[in-house]
């Protein structure tokens, strides 16, 4: 039976899975990427950067970034204090004209918040988008004229007004815009060198003038999985343990409940009293409730972080000392390196960080869009 997380759907992985998944070596490989080397100096501009997750991954993979756009104030502030030879463009994406970039970009990403559609009486074509975010990415593409392009989203778009959303989405791209959109597919964060279970929608498309001569693959998952440990401790993915940082604490009576809670268990570790107490309503819910009075193991990936680290449907209590991961500690669990400063309050920091994409998932992803740029400017000659 799959178990999933009742707030956001994603799968709960037990341990016995992850004992699976690394026996299971003849499913997976070590991935090497020095035959994807770009061929030429790839260009791109992404949208909602946010804190630079994707963007970041996107450059160690080989790719140059010609312009970014964010509209939060505290998330271009990061991305000026790390990058500050980015060029970044702060505000309302609707009044950026990206005429001046035709044909000279390779690449457009961008990960934008999903947003319903109305469907009463209309046909839902390109223009009929107008005013929602979509809109906004179509807008670029249409005007750039990018050869591929990334988006990246959160999985439920997948079901997102029972799939009509998704499927505006891909009807403008192909029928009105005259672009090939590959397969989309969810990847699970944890085989791609991120030690935490978090899974997003990846979606790939091409012009279709190259459709018949190119093909595309998502990237291949990796034979290692990583863990809590491997994240904050000296090893393969990080060459010290994690430098000490500023963190959410927990209320005295919050802190009592989940000391009693052992690392890797949740809320039916707490003596039934206690469970009626913390939980109140949602004791008497269905549903695991697997994220509820949580304290990850040291020998699993992290659940999926949040913007906060203390929610209470949503806990992720560190393994030996009875507080949230730290900012530095949410940081690595999204691999960002440490010499990556996140600009704001602590709370502007925790939600930057949870808003991202993990910076070794969008490496990988990034390697795969090398290989397909490899193919098309060799065509092109």
């Amino acid at each position: 039976m799959v178990l999933r997380n009742p707030i956001n759907n994603y799968r709960e992985y037990k341990k016995e899975d992850l004992i699976i998944f690394e026996n299971a070596k003849i499913h997976f490989k070590i991935n090497n990427h020095e035959d994807v080397l770009p061929s030429t100096s790839y260009k791109s501009i992404e949208l909602f950067a946010g804190a630079g997750g994707l963007a970041l991954g996107l450059e160690k993979a080989g790719i140059e970034h010609s312009l970014l756009n964010e509209i939060d104030k505290y998330a271009i502030q990061t991305l000026k204090r790390n990058r500050p030879n980015w060029k970044i463009e702060h505000g309302d994406i609707s009044k950026i004209d990206f005429k001046p970039y035709k044909n000279k970009i390779d690449l457009l990403t961008g990960g934008f918040p999903c947003q319903a559609f109305s469907y009463a009486g209309k046909k839902l074509g390109f223009e009929d988008t107008r005013g929602t975010l979509f809109f906004e990415f179509a807008r670029a593409l249409k005007e750039t004229k990018a050869p591929v392009f990334l988006i990246e989203n959160v999985k439920g778009l997948l079901s997102h007004e029972k799939g009509k959303t998704l499927q505006t989405m891909l009807d403008v791209l192909t029928n009105e815009m005259d672009y090939h959109v590959f397969e989309p597919k969810v990847l699970k964060a944890i085989h791609y060198r991120v030690p935490q279970k978090r899974e997003r929608l990846m979606i790939v498309g091409v012009k279709k003038e190259y459709l018949n001569k190119v093909t595309y693959n998502y990237p291949e998952p990796y034979e290692k999985i990583y863990t809590l440990k491997d994240a904050l401790k000296k090893g393969d993915l990080y060459n010290s343990d994690v430098p000490p940082s500023s963190g959410q604490k927990y209320p005295q009576r919050k802190k009592e409940i989940l000391d009693m809670v052992k690392p890797g268990g949740y809320w039916k570790d707490l003596p039934i009293e206690v469970q009626k107490e913390y939980m109140q309503k949602s004791f008497y819910l269905g549903g695991g409730k697997t994220g509820m009075a949580r304290r990850i193991s040291w020998d699993e990936p992290s659940l999926t972080l949040t913007c906060s680290p203390a929610q209470k449907q949503t806990e992720r209590c560190h393994p030996d000392e009875t507080r949230p991961f730290q900012v530095r500690e949410y940081a690595r669990v999204q691999t960002f390196p440490d010499n990556w400063v996140f600009e704001g309050s602590q709370s502007q920091q925790y939600k930057q960080i949870g808003n991202a994409v993990p910076v070794n998932l969008a490496e990988e992803i990034g390697h795969t869009l090398v290989k397909l740029l490899n193919d098309i400017y060799s065509i092109k000659g």
